[in-house]
Formats: structure tokens, C-alpha cells, sequence
């Protein structure tokens, strides 16, 4: 659901990161492999889509730091050179999978989609709680068979709430699981997201707000 993409070309990261976001990920960028490790240390993300090639720190290095760590985190590794050797030693520092440049961007999807069901915090393809029912592989989502037409966050909030079975979700983890790290906090992304899938949901009102602590389904 959050991914950092650490890539040194950044016309390339930020049109990978334009088309996850459009996937449905909340994404974001860093161009030398000391500014992953930085975000890596900052941020909970599934998975991180890694350049080899990295100024600064390589990424040979950021992959042994995250495996060093226990990270749950995923490793995409990329690299401008697919031949076995490549793929075998990216294998080896501790990549999860491995994509060679130039790539076919929905296969770059589907490999990041693929790493995150295998995350520590593994998703079931669907979810359902009071009529709700949300497929997280098909990205769909409706109520007593409504479709519901929702956005990219709206259905990943939607999600949160669905895998938090009734718990409070607190405003700080919507933040931290379903935006990027530029989003302002104070900016009350999440309160204008929850209004608007509210009001998708339609009646009777399914979303309860604890004050002073998050919401609820």
C-alpha cells in the first residue's frame, strides 16, 4: 500500500510513481541511495522499488542495510543489466525480486502488487463487514452489491478500515499507510477523504468517529 520508489534517473521515478499512484499506492520518491535509507528509517513501506545504481550510498548497500534490519520491507530491485549474474547476485543481497530496465510498466504493477500480499501484514483478496465488501486484488468495492465508484484513496482508506475489523484507525495511520510522506498533516487530508467515502457509503452511516482518536467501521 506504501511504497518508496529509489531511482537516480528522477524523470523515470516520478513517472513510476505517477502510475502506482494511479495503481493505487500511496508513493514516494528519493534519487541517491542516503535518502532511502533515510526514508526507509522514517516510514513503514511494503515495499521499496530500488535502483542498483544509486549515487551516494549504492543500493547494493540499502538492500544489505533493509535485510540486516529484519525489514518487513519488500525489495524491487532494477538495473540496466538483466543477464543471470545480475539477477542472481541482486537475489542474493537480499532482493525479493528483480526487474531489468527497460520494463513494461503493468509488469512493474503487478510485481509490486505480488510483493505486498507477501509483506508481513498479509491481505486477504477480499474483505467484508456490514455489507461491505471490498476486492483487493480487483480493486473493487461495494455495499449490499452497490458498486461503489471510489478513488484510488478512498478505496485504500476504505481497506485500512475493512483489515482493522472494527478497531479505531487513528487519522496519524491513515496518514501514514494511505498518503506520502509531502502530505501535510494539518491539512485534514483525512477528514476530506472520510467525507467523501462517507457519503459514497451512503445510509445508514457505516464510518464512526471516536474523538481525539480515529474512526471506526
Amino acid at each position: 500500500m506504501r511504497v518508496l520508489v529509489a531511482e537516480d534517473e528522477e524523470v523515470l521515478a516520478e513517472l513510476v510513481a505517477i502510475g502506482l499512484r494511479r495503481a493505487g499506492f500511496a508513493v514516494d520518491t528519493v534519487y541517491s541511495g542516503d535518502a532511502a535509507l533515510a526514508y526507509l528509517g522514517l516510514h513503514d513501506y511494503d515495499v521499496v522499488v530500488l535502483d542498483r545504481d544509486l549515487p551516494r550510498v549504492h543500493g547494493d548497500e540499502v538492500a544489505r542495510e533493509l535485510v540486516a534490519t529484519a525489514s518487513r520491507t519488500r525489495i524491487l530491485m532494477l538495473t540496466a543489466s538483466a543477464s543471470m549474474e545480475d539477477r542472481v547476485e541482486g537475489l542474493d543481497l537480499g532482493a525479493d525480486d528483480y526487474l531489468g530496465k527497460p520494463f513494461e510498466f503493468p509488469e512493474l504493477v503487478s510485481r509490486v502488487r505480488a510483493l505486498r500480499r507477501r509483506s508481513a501484514r498479509p491481505v486477504p483478496p477480499q474483505l467484508e463487514r456490514h455489507g461491505v465488501r471490498v476486492d483487493t486484488v480487483r480493486r473493487t468495492a461495494e455495499r449490499d452489491g452497490r458498486d461503489l465508484d471510489l478513488s484510488p484513496k478512498e478505496f485504500s482508506v476504505l481497506q485500512i478500515l475493512l483489515e482493522a475489523d472494527g478497531a479505531t484507525v487513528s487519522a496519524e495511520e491513515l496518514l501514514e499507510r494511505a498518503w506520502d510522506a509531502h502530505t501535510d498533516p494539518f491539512t485534514g487530508a483525512v477528514r476530506v477523504c472520510m467525507s467523501k467515502l462517507r457519503a459514497k457509503l451512503g445510509e445508514p452511516a457505516l464510518i464512526r468517529t471516536v474523538q481525539g482518536v480515529g474512526y471506526g467501521l
